[in-house]
């Protein structure tokens, strides 16, 4: 299995790039919910062991992890995008955008960012590297996808409180046969995206 490593951070860091921002998102195929993207500059003497692509962790281990970034990491900034945001742009441009305010958030001005993905956000304020399936290369991306991921998580879990019909507190909105389900039995709800073709269709 691969795992995530430093070894582009040490790069960077060798041609004296001291502070290396990560950066991921988490949302972007959902239907209902907020686009999350996290940034992190991890500590290279204080590393939490385990980390990896979000995806790949069960939720007690990611919500552990998230704890120990946080706490061990040099700077971290973790953002929303809105589905009003989501629909009036697009969701690439939102992603783009979420990455970007999170890194110019943080409280620590890095010497470069590596994003997740193949593009870079147009606004960002500081030197940067696109590399693709970044999460399974580096344990800095990996890191910023574990904070998006238990953040946003949260959110929806939170929401499900107040829409129980969709089982966002499982699915997190994303196009599950129960939230589909419920979407066509109940309707929408102001937070799902209209401009997501599923929903779209519906309307």
């Amino acid at each position: 299995m691969l795992l995530p490593n430093f070894d582009i951070e040490k790069k960077l860091i060798g041609n004296k790039q001291k502070l290396i921002a990560g950066t991921d998102e988490v949302g972007r195929g959902a239907l209902a919910g907020p686009v999350t993207a996290a940034a992190v500059i991890l500590n290279p003497e204080d590393i939490p062991t385990g980390i990896k692509d979000s995806k790949k962790l069960t939720k007690n281990i990611r919500n552990a992890l998230s704890k120990e970034i946080i706490s061990r990491s040099l700077s971290y900034s973790i953002t929303h995008i809105s589905v009003v945001e989501i629909d009036a742009m697009n969701i690439l441009e939102a992603s783009m955008l979420a990455m970007s305010k999170a890194v110019n958030s943080l409280n620590k001005k890095p010497d470069h960012v590596i994003v997740d993905g193949n593009k870079t956000p147009k606004s960002l304020n500081f030197p940067a590297t696109a590399i693709i399936k970044g999460d399974n290369l580096s344990l800095t991306i990996a890191a910023a996808s574990i904070l998006a991921k238990v953040a946003r998580d949260r959110i929806m879990v939170d929401l499900a409180n107040y829409f129980p019909k969709y089982s966002w507190e499982t699915n997190v909105g994303y196009g599950t046969k129960s939230h589909i389900k419920g979407i066509s039995k109940y309707g929408i709800t102001p937070h799902h995206r209209v401009s997501f073709k599923p929903i779209h269709k519906m309307l």
